[in-house]
This record gives C-alpha cells, structure tokens and sequence, in this order.
C-alpha cells in the first residue's frame, strides 16, 4: 500500500490507502472540530472564513483560520521535502517514512496538549492536526497521483458526480472520443468518502469519551500501516 506508486499501484491498493487513511483523517479533523468549532483540514471552509471573518471585522478568527491553511501548506511541504529526500536513498518506501513521521507527530502533539487548561489546549489541538493532515494529505496525493485524498472530500464528491454522468451517458459510441465509466474509479472515491464520513463518526464519539487518547490511537493505526513497507 505504501511501496508502489503511480501507475504501479493496484486498484486494491489504492482502496486500501483510502479506507484506512482516509478513516484516520476523518476521525482526527471531527475532534478538531468538535474541540473548538475550527476543521483541522477543510482549506476550503478555512480560506472562506478568513474571507468572511476579515469582512465582518472579526480578525481574531481570521487570523486563526489563517494559520489553520498556512500550517496545512507547511505540513505539506515537509512532507514532499522528507519523501522527495527519502527517495534519493531509499526509492519508494520513502511514503511509509512520512506516514511514520505523522504517527510520531501525532504522539508529540498529544503530549504536547496534554498539561494545557482550555481552551489553549483546544486551540492547540487543531493547529497541530492542520500541519499533520497537510503532511498526510500530500503523501497520499503524491503516491497516487492525486487518485488518491484522504484529508478532505470535496473533490472525490465531484468526482463521484462525474463518474454517474458517464455512467448515465454509456451508450455514447467510441466515436465520440469521451472517456467511458470507469467503476472501479467510482468504488474508490464511493469508499473514500464513506471512509472519511465513517471515521468522522468514530472520532467525534471516540474524543468525548477518551479525548487526547484519540491522537494515540490514531498514531498506533498509523505505525502499523507503515510498518510492513518499512520491513521490505
């Protein structure tokens, strides 16, 4: 799930990565959310709050959702710059290295929350998720080739919607040059959101019980997903 890349990837690989990173994702942006009412990966809804918040004059939640996206971007560039380093050495289980660094990052920022009082630890939380889901999310993309998003729904969603028209239009001849339906792309993107939407339900209940102990168990999930690519 973690080796190959591109177009050496399996449909079942890919489904695999989705299920399980994806679930994790979701899981890890609901505690966010439920903690101080901010999502840990949603850019979209991010850049419109600072759009929004800026507007109204209310730039201390401006400025928030504002570190929010420029977290995420810093995470994905660390972790494009730890795979693309990785891989000089390395070659492709470069991508199990940076799923390792997001479990460890997980346990720092549990520990690092833990002590806090609210709402700093809140407020803390969710900055250290945006940077985690940003490093996760282009790993994903990286090693799909954007077939892939675990971190947020709004282009599989699309794709979904794509994927019904060509399926409602496949009587359309050869002749035409359109892409046909693809079902095996449309199972994917169906389990990716479902995995997201699962994980989303798993996290919220899972942070009210347990709280910080959540970014623990999420971090475990993760070690062991990487640990078979690290092995080979």
């Amino acid at each position: 799930m973690l080796v190959h890349e591109g177009e050496t990837r399996s449909p079942a690989a890919d489904r695999a990565l989705a299920l399980s990173l994806a679930g994790v994702a979701g899981a890890l942006n609901t505690a966010g959310f439920d903690a101080v009412g901010l999502y840990a990966s949603n850019m979209t809804g991010n850049v419109s709050a600072i759009s929004d918040r800026t507007g109204t004059g209310d730039l201390v939640l401006a400025a928030q959702a504002c570190l929010l996206v420029v977290l995420f971007v810093l995470g994905a560039t660390t972790s494009t710059l730890m795979i693309r380093c990785r891989r000089r050495k390395a070659g492709p289980g470069a991508y199990a290295y940076s799923v390792c660094a997001e479990a460890f990052l997980l346990v720092a920022v549990g520990l690092l929350v833990l002590p806090l009082a609210e709402p700093v630890r809140s407020h803390t939380l969710v900055l250290g998720l945006s940077f985690i889901l940003g490093l996760q999310n282009a790993a994903v993309t990286k090693i799909s080739e954007a077939r892939v998003r675990t971190t947020h729904v709004t282009g599989m969603i699309t794709d979904i919607g794509i994927e019904l028209a060509r399926w409602l239009d496949r009587d359309a001849s050869a002749s035409d040059r359109l892409k046909p339906h693809d079902p095996v792309r449309l199972r994917l993107y169906l389990l990716t959101v479902g995995a997201f939407l699962g994980g989303g339900l798993v996290g919220v209940v899972a942070y009210r019980l347990v709280g910080v102990a959540l970014l623990f168990a999420a971090a475990a999930i993760l070690a062991c997903l990487a640990l078979p690519a690290l092995r080979r």
